[in-house]
């Protein structure tokens, strides 16, 4: 038994070594304006751009081949800001103001199927096969993807709802 132990220890010790090793001889530093970019971007890795996340959605920016208009939650000041920095036009007119939104789970018609949540990029939806789901709304990007995949159209997306941590004083309109 004790020498089932020390050799899988050894075996450990020797493969975490090889592995350490190996990452820093193989590491690739990102460009400067990939991480530019990435830290502009939410950042909620949602997929909604058509990149599995927000790095990627960062690497295309960068090497040209997606538009700035690219992330629906950063909006219209996103794609403009994103612009700036890039140095190219940007038309916004396409482009609606994005309202935070949040998944909500009409628990009427929920059958408890498990594909929303299996869906969900950030884990938001909790529940168990045949039972209720809910929607964390700290967790909550509105992506919409679970909307898309619900049988039983049980889940909507809704404007997230005004509070204390939410609310925001809109601006007078200048004139």
């Amino acid at each position: 038994m004790l020498l089932a132990v020390a050799s899988l220890t050894l075996i450990a010790t020797v493969l975490g070594l090889v592995l350490g090793v190996a990452a820093k001889r193989f590491h690739v530093e990102p460009t400067e304006i990939v991480a530019e970019l990435e830290a502009m971007l939410p950042g909620s890795q949602c997929g909604q751009c058509g990149f599995p996340g927000c790095t990627g959605a960062a690497q295309a920016l960068a090497d040209g081949s997606a538009p700035v208009t690219l992330c629906p939650p950063g909006g219209p000041a996103l794609a403009q800001a994103l612009a700036d920095k890039l140095g190219v036009s940007a038309s916004l007119g396409d482009m609606a103001e994005a309202v935070p939104q949040l998944a909500t789970v009409r628990e009427e018609i929920c059958i408890g199927c498990t594909k929303c949540f299996k869906e969900c990029p950030t884990d938001a939806i909790q529940g168990a096969m045949k039972q209720i789901h809910s929607v964390m709304r700290e967790a909550c990007t509105g992506c919409g993807k679970c909307v898309d995949v619900c049988p039983t159209e049980a889940l909507d997306l809704v404007p997230m709802p005004a509070t204390l941590g939410t609310w925001t004083w809109t601006r007078p309109a200048c004139a």
